[in-house]
């Protein structure tokens, strides 16, 4: 594309004037990144486009399947098309108008789909490219469509409308015939009202001269194509709403709207052969069955053996008030009734054969249901269902979160399917997949991909995502650690939210040792490990933690003590402060006459809990309510293996929990991160009275923890800290009002003091810190965790903890020696150091306390902060060290075998004064700070009037960059270290929150998001990947014999009892029906063919292929010149001889001769 060559230019400028700017900032002697660092990744190796789209059909509408080809297509309300085959074949494509797809019909072994939609066009999809593209449509312009009829293996298609009028389309050039079934010769001139518009129209299997249309007042027609007139009229009270033959021409079977079903003999028109009600109440003298709901399909199916089949949706009685939607298999004397979990769209018969006139054979029902596809066995006694094979349960629960992990260990997608495949549920049909059609696509693309998705019930699913397939490996359910409330009454009050109390939040996942961390809505936090054994925990390992953020003028500690720096050090001796009030009493209280204090939200289960092979529970952490307050949602989260670190935050502050020890190394105010002398301090927005500094406040584990002592720390390490205080906000009480007017209302206590009591060898209070109710107000919504770019809108006037990153760095500023840190980033744009002393490995990690120290701010960005990440002197990317996966239920012997902690870099590997470059991105700007000095290398302002929502550190041909998505739809790539511009697409305007919240980017140019409620698309930014797509995509349509017709019979054929053909071509052509009326429907031609050629092409490749193209079209319309001209030279030539031979006529005679 022509956009790569301004890229380019865009580059150097860019390049340039950030030298030139970083180079007034930088210090005497700081390396420039030309003499240290050589970037590879430009503009050539990055292209946007779509890949693959996978989930259930968002709102679907209707639905059709290819009997011969075994492709199933589903359309959507949203003008959407879905294709399915095999398990791993599938397709979107997608109406430019957006309007409902109301009906589908094959082109059957054609590889072609005819699509009807609302805004009354029809449009012919070609289904034998990778990409199916539209040949041709037709817009309606005086009539609507409500009804179309594609015979097998015919070219013209049927077309009832709102009018009563039957239209016929030539499939193959899209024109429409001069042949119309006006309405009022259809019905009988006595008829003196309108008969509605048409809601069927079929051929007769036998007689494809005889069209059998459905009006929905009850009148069936049979018409006589050949003859151009009604042949017999069926007359009914009741609307219909479908109509299906038996495959004999014999009969057909109607349904209605008062649930009723007429079988009618075509010779018979005077009165249905037969009535049944199928659920209607058969009264004792006699009278007519009660009327029941409308019967809205159904489809009337024989078999060579036995009985005919009638599948049938709805047509229940009116008194069943609540039931859910019934599927009704009648087969002989037996009725069937198959409960749907949601309400019927649509449902197929598959049969054996696709000729009409044969025996149908029933084998299997298609139900599209509006949020599920099912598939049901009539083969086998009591209609099971087939194990469906495509991932339509993304939705099964709301989706909260989502991560995407590319290129992960290859012996992770194993160990997930091994304990995932014992979730699945029994009593399904023996026998395959029905839908079998197509084929995988040939992709080299082979690393393994895992896509996780939090949700809405507690849920955390683990999908494969390898070659550009789904498939779901394994499912956790994070609820099942806590108490689940029986009954409306015993619903615990302190939820932060009515519904939803288990939700997702935001997750933290470690690929290499697959150590999991998930923070859920209720201020919790679960640490998971990965075992391939069945354990029993007796006691759910539990940590309860106070975070508070500052002080309000009743609740602030004494200002009188000593002063601490803020380096934490465990180990310095420090008492409690005796003379801090005491609001509330120790232990976790919700009286009716004060506010709840000390309360998580959630109750854990104190019953064993026994865990499956897989993800099972290593540690609870719970933020409890402090003074009538609940606890602030977690904004972040991170997991490291490696040091046996849990780090979360929010807007009240940051905590650290070894969950190694199961105790609480930090509890610390956002203010408090920064230094005394700290140049980023921020002040409160907000008018305060200054307060003196308060004394340290600690907790000692002296032995004499009791029950009633819930909040002491029970660790052997005392803290010492400082904490700064500051008083009450002159609004207080208008805005304590309104946080609590966003809160649950209940008062009952979630958690028994008895309980309490029982788990305090496990619950970890923290230094007393009384808050005022804080302005940070959260609605029920979920919003991702490290996106703090949704409250950019709207900002929030405390600072909370965007995000995290562990890394092995200079702790301070012109540090020589490399140690375990953990950076933290601000909502304001503030980037702190966090110093970590671990203890050595073996038992005395279990035993002595590991060290935290505060190192103040490295840097501040405009906006929150949303990633960061470490290189080092050469540009690559140094991750957080990890420790090796081992089974936690194996032998001792075992676990030392693979237990072992992954070194970091060597420092001797360092080299120059520069060791390392800190990447850094906010929701405004990037920036690249050299370490140990802390000087700003580089910075790139990304956006000016937007803000980004996702940005992430990903690796990209050999090297790294740094990719965001912004609010306003632009996908972004910066090379490192330089910041370098290498991409920017206008892709997708932020339309729905749901796309902000599930947007993630992952390694080797992949990236996704939600783009529906029920549908996972799937993207790519990669140059390589959009060149390999066509390769890498499914095959919809592979070369199939159609089967043979049913023979005809010697008898059949000599007494003509046989199917009757007909030569549509002579009745519906142009030469014996004439043109039809140009105002009637407009001809659109499709971009499919060379066309869609055109489209597809991009890049100067495609130049070249446009160019080629309009050479090939420029050759052939001077071709098509020079044949006219010759053909005119031919006619001039022609007309000469007339008038010579004329002449030399009537040369020699006179006028009265003539």
């Amino acid at each position: 594309m022509k956009k790569f060559n301004i890229r380019k230019v865009l580059d150097g400028l860019t390049a340039a004037s950030s030298s030139s700017s970083s180079s007034a900032t930088a210090q005497p002697g700081t390396p420039r990144e030309n003499d240290v660092v050589q970037e590879t990744l430009q503009s050539e190796h990055f292209q946007l486009c779509k890949t693959v789209r996978h989930g259930f059909p968002y709102q679907p509408s209707s639905m059709a399947f290819d009997p011969v080809q075994k492709i199933l297509a589903v359309g959507t309300q949203n003008g959407a098309l879905r294709l399915f085959g095999r398990a791993g074949v599938e397709c979107y494509c997608q109406h430019e108008s957006g309007a409902a797809v109301i009906q589908l019909q094959f082109l059957i072994n054609e590889g072609a789909l005819v699509s009807a939609l609302a805004d009354d066009s029809i449009h012919l999809w070609n289904l034998r490219q990778k990409i199916p593209a539209i040949l041709h449509s037709l817009k309606f312009n005086r009539e609507r469509i409500t009804y179309c009829h594609l015979p097998f293996q015919s070219k013209w298609l049927y077309i009832g409308t709102e009018r009563g009028n039957i239209h016929i389309v030539n499939v193959e050039s899209f024109t429409l015939s001069g042949y119309v079934i006006m309405w009022n010769k259809a019905i009988e001139l006595s008829t003196k009202t309108h008969p509605g518009p048409v809601v069927h129209i079929s051929d007769n299997p036998m007689d494809e001269g005889k069209l059998l249309i459905g009006f929905e007042c009850g009148v069936v027609v049979l018409w006589d194509l050949k003859c151009k007139k009604a042949d017999y009229r069926y007359n009914h009270d009741e609307a219909i709403h479908s109509v299906d033959w038996h495959h004999e021409g014999k009969q057909f079977v109607c349904s209605h709207s008062d649930g009723t079903l007429t079988t009618w003999n075509v010779r018979a028109p005077a009165k249905p052969a037969q009535i049944i009600t199928p659920h209607g109440k058969q009264p004792k003298d006699g009278k007519k069955p009660e009327p029941c709901k409308p019967i809205l399909k159904v489809e009337y199916k024989t078999t060579r053996a036995g009985d005919p089949f009638h599948v049938l949706s709805g047509g229940l009685s009116y008194d069943t008030v609540g039931r859910r939607a019934c599927l009704t298999v009648m087969h002989g004397k037996s009725t069937a009734v198959l409960e749907m979990d949601y309400p019927i769209v649509d449902f197929l018969t598959l049969c054996e054969t696709p000729y009409p006139n044969d025996f149908q054979e029933p084998y299997a029902v298609v139900v599209l249901l509006e949020k599920d596809l099912v598939v049901i066995d009539l083969g086998q006694i009591g209609y099971p269902i087939f194990e469906n094979p495509y991932p339509l349960t993304i939705h099964e629960s709301p989706v909260t979160c989502c991560e995407y992990f590319a290129d992960c260990p290859a012996e992770l997608i194993p160990a997930l399917y091994s304990v995932g495949s014992r979730q699945k549920r029994q009593g399904y049909s023996k026998k395959e997949w029905p839908i079998s059609g197509g084929n995988w696509g040939q992709g080299t693309q082979s690393y393994p991909e895992i896509i996780i998705t939090g949700h809405a019930d507690g849920s955390i699913k683990f999908w494969d995502a390898s070659a550009l397939m789904l498939q779901v490996l394994y499912k956790l359910k994070t609820a099942k650690v806590f108490e689940r409330a029986r009954g409306k009454e015993d619903k615990p009050s302190a939820d932060i939210v009515e519904e939803d109390p288990f939700a997702i939040q935001t997750l933290s996942w470690c690929p290499e040792s697959r150590m999991l961390c998930v923070a859920g809505v209720s201020a919790h936090v679960i640490a998971y490990r990965f075992s391939k054994q069945e354990v029993t925990t007796e006691e759910v390992q539990l940590l309860e933690v106070r975070m508070q953020g500052e002080f309000t003028d009743g609740d602030s500690p004494d200002p009188g003590g000593d002063q601490t720096p803020t380096q934490l050090t465990p180990g310095a001796s420090s008492s409690p402060q005796e003379s801090e009030p005491l609001a509330q009493p120790p232990t976790g209280s919700n009286s009716s006459d004060g506010p709840r204090d000390n309360i998580p939200c959630l109750q854990v289960r104190s019953s064993p809990l026994k865990q499956s092979p897989g993800y099972q529970v290593e540690l609870v952490i719970q933020l409890v309510w402090v003074s009538g307050e609940p606890p602030q949602p977690i904004t972040s989260l991170a997991i490291n293996s490696s040091y046996g670190l849990v780090v979360f935050g929010n807007s009240s502050g940051l905590a650290v929990v070894d969950y190694l020890q199961k105790t609480l190394l930090l509890n610390m105010g956002t203010t408090e991160l920064y230094s005394p002398s700290d140049p980023y301090q921020r002040q409160p927005r907000s008018p305060r009275k200054q307060r003196q500094p308060s004394g340290a406040l600690g907790d000692s584990n002296d032995g004499s923890n009791t029950s009633e002592d819930r909040c002491k720390s029970p660790t052997s390490a005392k803290m010492s800290r400082k904490i700064s205080s500051s008083s009450e906000k002159p609004d207080m009480e208008d805005r304590s009002k309104r946080r609590r007017s966003l809160m649950c209302k209940k008062q009952n206590c979630c958690v028994k003091e008895g309980k309490a009591a029982a788990r305090m060898s496990l619950k970890a209070g923290v230094c007393r810190t009384k808050s005022a109710p804080n302005s940070y107000a959260k609605d029920n919504s979920f919003t991702r965790s490290r996106s703090s770019s949704v409250t950019s809108i709207d900002r929030e006037s405390r600072e909370a903890i965007s995000a995290f990153h562990f890394c092995e760095s200079y702790p301070r500023k012109n540090d020589s020696q490399i140690g375990p840190c953990v950076l933290v980033g601000t909502t304001q744009g503030s980037v702190m150091m966090v110093a970590l002393s671990l203890p050595p490995g073996g038992d005395q990690r279990l035993q002595q306390p590991v060290g935290i120290s505060s190192c103040g701010t490295l840097v501040s960005l405009k906006g929150g902060i949303l990633t960061m990440a470490l290189l080092d002197s050469t540009g690559a990317l140094l991750p957080p060290s990890y420790e090796p996966w081992y089974d936690p239920n194996a032998s001792d012997e075992e676990k030392e075998k693979t237990r072992r902690r992954r070194p970091a870099s060597p420092p001797s590997s360092q080299e120059g004064p520069e060791s390392q470059f800190a990447v850094l991105c906010s929701e405004k700007q990037a920036k690249v700070v050299a370490m140990p000095s802390h000087t700003r290398i580089y910075k790139h302002n990304i956006t000016e009037s937007s803000f980004v929502l996702r940005a992430d550190v990903v690796q990209m041909a050999g090297a790294n960059c740094i990719a965001c998505f912004c609010a306003n739809g632009h996908i972004m790539t910066l090379s490192l270290p330089s910041l370098r511009p290498l991409l920017d697409v206008n892709y997708l305007p932020l339309t729905d929150m749901r796309i902000a919240r599930t947007f993630s980017f992952s390694n080797l140019g992949q990236a996704l998001y939600l783009t529906s409620a029920t549908e996972i698309q799937r993207i790519t930014y990669s140059q390589e990947t959009c060149d390999n797509l066509q390769e890498m995509l499914s095959e919809l349509f592979t070369p199939v014999e159609t089967p043979e017709a049913p023979n005809r019979g010697f008898f059949k054929g000599l007494f003509g009892g046989g199917a009757q053909s007909l030569d549509r071509e002579d009745l519906f052509g142009e030469t014996a029906s004439g043109k039809a009326s140009r105002s009637l429907a407009q001809h659109i031609p499709g971009p499919g063919g060379m066309e869609g050629m055109k489209g597809a092409a991009s890049g100067v490749v495609g130049d070249l292929a446009r160019a080629r193209i309009a050479l090939d079209e420029r050759g052939q319309k001077l071709g098509e010149l020079e044949e006219r001209t010759a053909a005119m030279m031919a006619s001039a030539d022609s007309f000469s001889k007339h008038a010579h031979d004329m002449m030399l006529k009537y040369k020699d005679k006179k006028w009265y001769q003539l």
